[in-house]
């Protein structure tokens, strides 16, 4: 039983209408028949109250509800993103392409061209749909970018482009190592496929040490941004803690970035 019929259900055992739920939820009648309509996903548990309030006005045990919300989302979240990604040739590749390192791009295009999804184009293709399902059941797991639920839920063979395109900024790959960097939306991941020798330790600055001490500047810091604040280089000059937490509001702040290029 999912939410939608648990409720309907107990709407007719109770003689309760659409509209008591809804002002027992505090919420539109028009939001309570698209929930029971199942054209609206049930609310993440974690970022909501609303299954306590309807669970008192249908007299269920506490938490029953949240609980049922809670699996039917996990079971839909795996039935939607286990699914093996194919490739969309053309339509895709031209994505790809686009979004790589224009450095790269005429080169990487003749390679693609030469032997169509061939061995580098499958790398660098799955690689892409690997990194933008994983953010992307983070992102819906956690209830951000609801945006993304329906490109998900669809996510057929022509669906691919329009996935990866909100998801992946740009990306860049080392031929001779094949080594990836992927830059999403305020983060960066690298990938490597080639055995190197161990690097000495890295040197945090002083005034990085101190940012990552003080949990009122840091606290919130992922490891993705951390990263990319440890990357930053200075000559001659030591930034304070200070400078490490506005830097990581600007990393933040999508004003600071242009929207992604058109072809």
């Amino acid at each position: 039983m999912d939410v939608s019929l648990l409720i309907r259900q107990r709407l007719k055992e109770l003689g309760l209408e659409q509209k008591d739920l809804a002002a027992a939820a505090e919420v539109t009648e028009s939001y309570i028949s698209q929930l029971l309509a199942r054209k609206k996903t049930p609310p993440a548990p974690g970022r909501t109250d609303i299954y306590e309030k309807i669970g008192r006005i249908l007299k269920l045990p506490s938490g029953e509800l949240s609980h049922l919300a809670d699996l039917q989302r996990k079971e839909a979240l795996r039935k939607k993103v286990a699914e093996p990604s194919r490739p969309l040739f053309k339509e895709c590749r031209g994505l790809i392409l686009r979004k790589c390192d224009p450095v790269q791009e005429k080169e990487l295009r003749r390679i693609f061209e030469k032997e169509p999804f061939g061995e580098l184009e499958r790398l660098v293709t799955q690689k892409l749909l690997d990194v933008a399902q994983e953010v992307a059941k983070d992102e819906l797991e956690s209830g951000e970018w609801p945006e993304l639920s329906a490109q998900i839920g669809n996510r057929s063979y022509e669906n691919c482009v329009s996935f990866l395109d909100a998801i992946i900024e740009s990306w860049d790959i080392d031929l001779k190592t094949f080594g990836m960097e992927v830059v999403l939306k305020g983060s960066l991941k690298r990938f490597e496929f080639a055995e190197r020798e161990p690097q000495p330790p890295f040197a945090i600055e002083p005034g990085l040490e101190q940012f990552l001490q003080d949990k009122s500047l840091s606290g919130d810091a992922t490891s993705e941004e951390v990263e990319f604040l440890k990357a930053l280089k200075f000559k001659g000059k030591q930034p304070s803690p200070i400078y490490y937490y506005r830097e990581l509001q600007n990393l933040r702040d999508p004003l600071h970035f242009l929207p992604a290029a058109t072809p």
